[in-house]
């Protein structure tokens, strides 16, 4: 019983001391920010660089390696070959015939590696721009876009952190 009074004088005070405060709250969508940063087509583009310097070349490769080993396994001259190394190159054809079963996930996953690798940076930049937005103009919370149902436009703080990281807003259609 003791501490439900406690309890109550504590909460009692919470409320009273949160009741004077102003809270102040902005949002913003940081992916909309992040895609309008210039640095963004750079890494758009080394991604795709990626794709074509990097996967596609291990893709062909993979490949080239699996049908090489199948003709040493089952051409004509595969009894040439003893039978332990060709139990090897089965093994090794396994792997190939995984990795070329499964190539679209893997290198999916590689792209997103990637991707993250490169706009990690981005995002912080961002993100620091909107940590000193909400402290310049007295911000409590900011929260993001894309989590809120009801948003008042004066809330939006994109336009002042556009202008921190001296970008340009694409005009709004009405």
């Amino acid at each position: 019983m003791k501490n439900l009074k406690v309890l109550a004088v504590l909460m009692g005070l919470f409320i009273a001391c949160t009741a004077g405060a102003q809270v102040k709250i902005g949002y913003i969508s940081v992916d909309n920010m992040v895609g309008l940063m210039p640095e963004t087509a750079k890494a758009d583009t080394l991604i795709q660089q990626f794709q074509a310097d990097s996967l596609q070349p291990r893709y062909n490769y993979t490949l080239s390696e699996y049908l090489r080993k199948d003709s040493i396994v089952n051409g004509k001259d595969s009894l040439k070959t003893p039978a332990a190394v060709r139990n090897q190159i089965r093994q090794e054809m396994q792997n190939n015939a995984y990795e070329l079963q499964n190539w679209q996930a893997i290198a999916q996953q590689a792209t997103e590696n990637k991707q993250n690798e490169l706009l990690a940076p981005i995002y912080k930049k961002v993100q620091d721009a909107i940590t000193q937005v909400a402290k310049e103009n007295g911000y409590t919370y900011i929260l993001h876009r894309e989590s809120a149902i009801v948003v008042p436009p004066e809330n939006d703080i994109s336009a002042l952190v556009a202008k921190k990281l001296n970008i340009k807003l694409p005009q709004q259609k009405n």
